[in-house]
C-alpha cells in the first residue's frame, strides 16, 4: 500500500523508456533491461574500447559495457544520469560490469579506481560528478581504493569538434593536473568514464596517471559509440 501511494507521488519511471517501474524493477524496467546491447568486451582482450587507444596509450585492460548509439536506449540511460540527476543508473551500472570482470585476470590486481573528473564549476552547476557512483561500486567489487584526489580538471574545456586532432588532444591535456599523486604509486588503476567516443580525454587523463612512479592503467566505461 505505501509503495502504490508512494508511486502516485512519486512514480518510478525506467531510465531507459520513462515507463512506469514495476514494484520489482529497479532503475530499468524488464524489457529494456533485455534489450540494452551489451559488448562482451571483457571476454576479448583485443576489443574496440582498447583497440582505441593502441599506439595513443599503454594500458593492461579496457572495457565498455554497453554499446551507444544516437536515440537509442542508451543514450536515454546516459541521458538521465547526466542531466536529471538519475545518480542510481551510475550505482547500477557499476555493480553490473563490477560482477561481470571481477573474475577476469586482467581485473583483479586493481589496486585503486580514478574518475575522469570534472571541472569545479561544471561539478558545483551538476551537483555531482556522473561516474562517481559508478566508479565506486567497481571498486567496492573489485576490493580497490575510490581516489577522487589525485587528477584534478583544472580548467573548462569549449566544445573542440571544429579542430584538428592534435590540437584538441593538446587543449584537452592541459586541463588535467595532478596532486597527490604519492598516494597511487605502484599502483594497477582502473580509470572510469561514461563514454568512449574518440578516447581524447581518456587519453589525456590515462597520460598523466602514467607519470606517477611505477603506474599501470587499464580503462572501464559505461559504454563506447557503437
Amino acid at each position: 500500500m505505501f509503495h502504490d501511494l508512494a508511486n502516485l507521488f512519486y512514480p518510478k519511471i525506467c531510465n531507459c523508456c520513462d515507463s512506469l517501474l514495476l514494484k520489482a524493477e529497479k532503475v530499468i524496467c524488464t524489457t529494456c533491461l533485455h534489450q540494452l546491447p551489451t559488448t562482451g568486451y571483457h571476454f576479448d582482450n583485443e576489443n574496440a574500447t582498447k583497440k582505441v587507444f593502441d599506439a595513443r596509450l599503454r594500458i593492461e585492460n579496457a572495457t565498455s559495457l554497453l554499446y551507444f548509439k544516437k536515440k537509442g536506449i542508451v543514450q536515454n540511460l546516459i541521458h538521465n544520469l547526466k542531466y536529471r540527476k538519475q545518480e542510481e543508473v551510475g550505482s547500477f551500472l557499476g555493480k553490473w560490469l563490477g560482477e561481470e570482470i571481477s573474475s577476469h585476470p586482467g581485473f583483479k590486481d586493481i589496486d585503486c579506481v580514478i574518475p575522469v573528473p570534472l571541472h569545479r564549476k561544471k561539478l558545483k552547476k551538476r551537483g555531482f560528478n556522473q561516474v562517481t557512483e559508478f566508479g565506486q561500486e567497481l571498486a567496492k567489487i573489485l576490493d580497490a581504493d575510490f581516489v577522487e584526489d589525485v587528477l584534478v580538471k583544472k580548467s573548462g574545456s569549449r566544445t573542440q569538434t571544429l579542430k584538428k586532432r592534435l590540437g584538441r588532444w593538446g587543449h584537452i591535456d592541459a586541463t588535467f593536473m595532478l596532486e597527490n599523486a604519492e598516494k597511487i604509486q605502484n599502483k594497477h588503476i582502473l580509470l572510469v568514464d561514461d563514454l568512449v567516443t574518440t578516447g581524447a580525454t581518456l587519453e589525456a587523463c590515462g597520460n598523466k596517471l602514467l607519470k606517477i612512479k611505477n603506474t599501470k592503467l587499464s580503462i572501464a566505461t559505461m559504454a563506447i559509440t557503437d
